[in-house]
């Protein structure tokens, strides 16, 4: 008899719960591959010799990739499903991470990186419009656990490449570790994710133009995902160039914020539910400024450290409940609104790495983190024009 996993755990575990695992597992590699990526930024940056504004300009091709592939990634999710897109951006985006590592020259790390961003926005829009059908089969609000678990991922990819860089191990041994396991846990949840998706209309346009209730929701995310991008590629070099830390305890603030973040996203759902979203968003930016203030005011191992905490709690709730939100939109499909949203808060990503390598190059990392903090107050200002249903 041919017996599936579905088959095995079905008396005991209901459909959803077994596509909820699935789309928990999506979540949990491309996180993995991104934070493998975000704790060798300093290794690599001293192989290649990049100044702090060198980097800046370098980290740019990131987000090229990314925004370039927002609208297609929605047009694409919305035409062929996001199960096929999900499977093979992910499969693609762990292949990615192994060439950064195998990247001798500046102009082949950009090459990478802009690949690095294009299939890894694919595989953001796929899995989280894979993640809005789950939410329906639940009826009620789990989109922040879902990021909680792209969030521990990158936890769990800080810790290794600590671990990795204590060893002496070089990033495309490293990276050719997190391919191997990403792929052959992808082989096994690609089974189980959800095969059609929920409010699809095929015939949504290629490039949608967002409503004002989701251009609010893209604002939020904007400011929002500049302070998350500074934190991925930034918070490694504070460390070693401002705090002064110890080799060992270079990775200690993004492992503070990937923390938090992983633990304010696992209570975010329950947190938004009982005190509403315009508080939640309030109360997220005010802790993202605050603690970004603290890392510059007091810039020593341990307040820093708190810092970073305080950043990471903040930063948790805002994009996965901005997705939840727009995933319900009325007007346009879930991928096709997913990624108007994104094509905005993505920005965040386009602008706050390179800003900070260029504030940081003209005056100092310390300005340019001030700089950033503005963006958590922005986000506690919009919050107060989101409406209750998006």
């Amino acid at each position: 008899m041919n017996f599936t996993v579905s088959h095995l755990l079905s008396p005991r575990i209901s459909t959803r719960t077994i596509h909820r695992g699935a789309v928990g597992a999506l979540f949990f590699l491309q996180g993995l591959s991104f934070a493998s990526w975000a704790s060798r930024i300093p290794s690599i940056q001293q192989t290649l010799g990049l100044s702090d504004a060198e980097l800046g300009g370098v980290l740019l091709a990131l987000p090229a990739g990314l925004m370039l592939s927002l609208p297609i990634a929605g047009w694409l999710t919305t035409k062929i499903g996001s199960r096929k897109v999900a499977t093979l951006a992910v499969g693609l985006y762990a292949l990615t991470l192994l060439s950064l590592g195998f990247a001798q020259t500046t102009l082949q790390l950009m090459a990478c990186l802009f690949v690095f961003g294009l299939v890894g926005n694919m595989a953001n829009i796929a899995i989280n419009t894979q993640a809005v059908g789950v939410e329906a089969l639940y009826k009620r609000p789990i989109m922040a656990s879902f990021h909680g678990l792209w969030s521990l991922a990158g936890f769990a990819g800080a810790m290794l490449g600590a671990v990795m860089i204590g060893a002496g191990i070089v990033p495309y041994q490293h990276f050719a570790a997190v391919l191997f396991f990403a792929l052959a846990a992808l082989a096994v949840a690609s089974r189980y994710i959800l095969p059609e998706d929920a409010n699809t209309n095929s015939d949504q346009p290629i490039f949608a133009k967002p409503d004002k209730a989701l251009l609010i929701l893209g604002i939020i995310a904007f400011c929002a995902m500049i302070c998350e991008g500074a934190m991925f590629d930034w918070s490694g070099i504070y460390f070693k160039k401002v705090i002064l830390a110890d080799k060992a305890m270079v990775g200690a603030g993004y492992t503070a914020f990937m923390s938090t973040m992983a633990l304010g996203r696992f209570i975010a759902d329950w947190f938004a539910t009982r005190y509403g979203l315009k508080r939640t968003l309030q109360l997220s930016g005010v802790l993202i400024a605050s603690g970004l203030l603290t890392a510059v005011a007091f810039p020593y191992l341990g307040t820093a450290i708190v810092g970073f905490f305080l950043v990471g709690f903040g930063v948790s709730s805002v994009v996965p409940l901005v997705y939840s939100a727009a995933g319900k939109s009325t007007v346009l499909s879930p991928g096709v609104a997913l990624a108007a949203v994104s094509t905005i808060g993505f920005l965040g990503f386009l602008i706050g790495p390179p800003l900070i390598g260029f504030v940081a190059g003209a005056t100092s990392l310390r300005i340019s983190f001030v700089i950033i903090a503005g963006m958590g107050l922005c986000v506690a200002l919009m919050a107060g024009k989101v409406k209750t249903a998006a």
